[in-house]
């Protein structure tokens, strides 16, 4: 199961107290209270593992250590240790305690969301020419504790969009080492698929239907995934009764959940086209050219519309660096 949103409580360390001490051995004299160490710092930071999210499924307060309290022969606390979260790239993390959003957009980013509290100081630090045996020292202050939403929006090059069982994850499959499960039945993917192609990153969003964006079905968990991808995959599925409609179907979705979703370079393929004979699919490749020109239909078992969607990509990656 994939988890893509989830509320978590985020606790700095608090600072080590300082000490009161004096010195204890012959011929010597005054304080040596040390001070306290700093508490721990909560970062976040990216990789790339989708599922990073599932270590706060029941953990959903976490907090770093905190720092050591000093001791009486001047040796400060120990500074507490850092905590530090892996999260998928693609994270937004909301404060829900400042009001501020951050974002995790690449690999091996570390974003700093939660300061350790300062040590305390030891007596040492309170003497004076006037007072040279001070019997005062500070508390550590507490660390910084935020309460925060972690909304998982995944960044790809191209997202593949469409109804249930239009073929997704089988060309997924076909084009990349992804291993996304397949059947033919509705709702076979229940979580988003990644795969590489060359340079570029594609993404299965799981399949959308009519009332998504108000909360039908699974899809209203995936729109956000399709915000970042860059390019818009659509898929028809040639066993389709109407394929206008169907294109419609997710349109409508995508404008209701976000309009500039539609704004997104797309492609429109028809699905499955095996299943028909070459005349049904030229009715239907017809019917849709009055939405999309350059729909085209593919089949995975058709090397040559394979190539044709391959011919797509290497012109995405071209662009990318134009």
């Amino acid at each position: 199961m994939l988890i893509d949103d989830v509320k978590i409580k985020a606790r700095a360390g608090r600072g080590g107290d300082g000490a009161t001490a004096f010195c204890k051995e012959k011929m010597c004299f005054g304080p040596t209270g040390a001070n306290g160490g700093k508490g721990g710092d909560v970062y976040f930071e990216g990789v790339a593992d989708l599922g990073a999210f599932i270590q706060f499924r029941y953990k959903k307060e976490i907090g770093a250590k905190s720092g050591g309290r000093g001791d009486g022969k001047l040796n400060d606390g120990a500074t507490g240790d850092d905590l530090i979260l892996k999260v998928p790239v693609g994270t937004v993390i909301h404060n829900l305690s400042t009001g501020r959003d951050f974002e995790i957009i690449s690999i091996g980013q570390r974003l700093l969301v939660a300061k350790g509290g300062r040590g305390g100081k030891g007596n040492f630090k309170f003497r004076s020419s006037i007072n040279t045996s001070p019997m005062e020292h500070q508390d550590g202050l507490p660390g910084q504790d935020y309460e925060l939403r972690l909304e998982l929006k995944m960044i790809a090059d191209v997202g593949f969009i469409g109804l249930p069982n239009v073929g997704k994850s089988s060309l997924l499959n076909r084009l990349t080492n992804a291993k996304s499960k397949v059947a033919n039945y509705p709702f076979t993917t229940l979580n988003p698929n990644l795969g590489v192609y060359y340079e570029l990153i594609l993404a299965d969003i799981p399949g959308l239907i009519e009332g998504s964006s108000d909360g039908k079905g699974l899809g209203i968990k995936f729109l956000r995934h399709i915000e970042r991808t860059k390019t818009v995959f659509h898929f028809i599925s040639a066993e389709s009764l109407n394929p206008v409609k169907d294109y419609q179907v997710v349109r409508n979705e995508l404008e209701t959940y976000n309009k500039k979703l539609l704004d997104k370079p797309e492609y429109l393929f028809l699905s499955k086209a095996d299943l028909l004979d070459k005349k049904e699919a030229d009715k239907k490749l017809e019917e849709l050219k009055a939405i999309n020109k350059e729909v085209i239909a593919i089949s995975v078992i058709d090397d040559k519309s394979i190539k044709q969607v391959e011919k797509i990509l290497r012109k995405i990656i071209k662009q990318k660096y134009e």
